[in-house]
């Protein structure tokens, strides 16, 4: 078995009617799915990580014929968790029913970009998926970042770091901090995270030792 680590990026930016009311919530950002789930009577479950005001989105989510069932749960500051039992909609449920027609294992969290797009690993092997791909519904497009041979026990290296470590970490590799050339500077991060550029530079050098250390273990 192998896994692939995807970007899914919808063209409207959500998955699912449900998901857009978030996407859409001024007050409210998507950081993760933690678990995602089809139900065998078409309807979903969803699990999201997300930062924000909780009342004033659970108020939309109220008004909105995209949910069936919600709950609110484990809420520290303005991080909440949100549990959505929602009706069959798109393009989620093609893509569940793909996952399920080629035995495909969706492993969690999947985690927002700030495009709207979803970051996720698959497993299965490569026929598997190059199957599913050649089936995709219309306005959702894959990227493969990276694949490899799957293990259970396969560590989530970024998981090494500090939340914020983390956050200057991918906002850095958003920004094209690591591209060739490079398109941004510590001083643009920075602004970008209302820190000192001197912190982004601790940040981003403990990050990088702890990184690489991972991959060489």
């Amino acid at each position: 078995m192998r896994y692939f680590d995807f970007t899914i990026s919808p063209d409207d930016g959500a998955i699912h009617p449900a998901d857009k009311v978030i996407a859409d919530h001024p007050d409210v950002r998507r950081d993760a799915l933690m678990h995602v789930n089809a139900l065998g009577d078409g309807t979903g479950v969803l699990l999201y990580r997300l930062f924000g005001d909780h009342e004033t989105l659970t108020a939309a989510i109220d008004d909105s014929p995209a949910v069936l069932a919600w709950d609110v749960l484990d809420v520290q500051d303005d991080r909440f968790h949100l549990y959505l039992h929602v009706p069959p909609g798109q393009p989620a449920g093609s893509l569940m029913a793909l996952a399920q027609k080629y035995a495909l294992i969706i492993d969690t969290p999947l985690t927002f970009t700030d495009q709207g797009g979803l970051r996720t690993t698959i497993v299965g092997t490569h026929e598997m998926l190059r199957k599913a791909l050649e089936e995709t519904p219309d306005g959702v497009r894959f990227a493969v970042e990276q694949a490899g041979q799957y293990s259970p026990d396969r560590e989530d290296i970024l998981s090494v770091l500090t939340d914020r470590q983390h956050e200057v970490f991918e906002t850095a590799i958003e920004e094209g901090y690591y591209e060739i050339p490079r398109q941004t500077t510590h001083e643009d991060i920075s602004d970008a995270l209302g820190c000192a550029p001197s912190t982004v530079d601790e940040h981003l050098r403990k990050a990088e030792s702890r990184v690489l250390s991972a991959l060489m273990r």
